[in-house]
This record gives structure tokens, sequence and C-alpha cells, in this order.
């Protein structure tokens, strides 16, 4: 069975590039992001990771760590970080789970229970893990995205996701298709008019069960 929004995520111990972590006591209080990836010193990888290098100024002000998973270990990634750094002009102080025996991949189900990395192995052999995993401070999963080896992450689009995740739990709204920060969102199904005339004041019915408003400030 694989992991399911709101599933409690694995807790485990690991070696990263930046010394051991302990997962959840590694999280605390913070919302988390696991991106993972099939190999170091890959080509569409290098960027990905670079874009989340780019991004470390935003984590920080969602109060949201990352860290990233990789087959390969930690002499590995702390050579590939040059790499990294190179290609997004940015330090990538977030540390790399060395994940060898592939127990943390296969505990957020990214391969299956018999896989193994044979000798001489290439990124075929770990294909599947490249996802996505973005973390409550309850510990709990809030969305996963899995893609192919031959499409590079929107890495925006995580941190709109995230964004509208930590809107949604803040506010108890929800959000519509393509919301960016700053615009209305929607008022769930469960509240009646009434109460959300008092907790948001006016808001457009748009059909009976679609009603948007602005977030209060």
């Amino acid at each position: 069975m694989g992991l399911r929004i709101n599933d409690t995520v694995p807790n485990f111990t690991a070696q990263t590039d930046l010394g051991e972590i302990k997962f959840h006591d590694w999280i605390g209080d913070s919302w988390a992001i696991l991106f993972s990836h099939p190999k170091d010193f890959t080509p569409v990888c290098t960027t990905e990771f670079g874009a989340v290098a780019q991004l470390s100024a935003e984590w920080e002000k969602r109060g949201t760590k990352v860290i990233g998973v990789s087959v390969d270990g930690v002499e590995d990634h702390k050579k590939w970080k040059g790499d990294i750094e190179k290609v997004a002009g940015a330090s990538a102080g977030f540390p790399i789970i060395a994940d060898e025996g592939l127990d943390v991949s296969k505990a957020f189900d990214m391969l299956p229970a018999e896989a193994y990395l044979p000798d001489g192995r290439t990124p075929a052999d770990s294909a599947t893990v490249r996802s996505v995993f973005i973390i409550g401070p309850d510990k709990q999963l809030k969305l996963s995205m899995t893609y192919p080896m031959t499409v590079g992450r929107n890495f925006a689009e995580v941190l709109r996701a995230l964004d509208a995740l930590q809107t949604s739990t803040g506010a108890g709204v929800a959000t519509p298709a393509n919301w960016q920060t700053g615009e209305d969102v929607i008022i769930p199904p469960t509240v009646s008019n009434e109460d959300a005339a008092a907790k948001f004041g006016e808001f457009e019915t748009v059909l009976p069960y679609l009603r948007k408003t602005k977030l209060p400030s």
C-alpha cells in the first residue's frame, strides 16, 4: 500500500551529506519537502536541485525545510553539490539523504520492495525515484507528485502548491484552479452562508456550491 494524503510519513534515521538525521525530529514544527532523484551527476536532476537552491529564501519565508534523497552515497553528494551550485549560481545548503540501501525510497513507495541496485547500475535502475512530497508539521503527507525521467519538475508549481496548502490549512478554505497568493479563495461547502458571512464578510455565490471570497488579512 502506497502513501496516501494525510498518512503519517515514515520516520527513519539516515545519513546525509550534512550528517545523520532522524526524519521526524529533523522536520520538527516546520513544513517539509522531500524530493528525490535517480542518481547523482545526471543532467535533469542537476537543474532541479539547482532550482531548489535558488528558492532557498522562499522556503525559509514559508517556514519550510527541504531535503533531497538519492541512492548514491554521501561523498558523491558532496562532490555533486559543486556542480549544482555552478549551474544554479546559488548555495545548495539543504541536506541530501544517502539512500544506498533504498530504505527511504521503498518506505515512500518510490521503488518496489524487490528493487535493488546492481553493479554498474545506471539511472534506469532507480528510474521511478523522481518524486516530491510536501509534509505538514503534523508529519502527515499533504501532497505528492511523481514525474517521469525525461521531464524536469516545476519547482515554481511546488512553491505555489505549498502556498495553497498553508493557506487552506491555516484559514479553513480551499483554493481554485491556478490559484496564486492574494487571489480569491473558495468557501468549503460544509460552511453555511451564515457562518461564511460571520467569518469572511462579503462573498460571491457563483453557484450554490461554489462561493468565493477574499482571504481575511
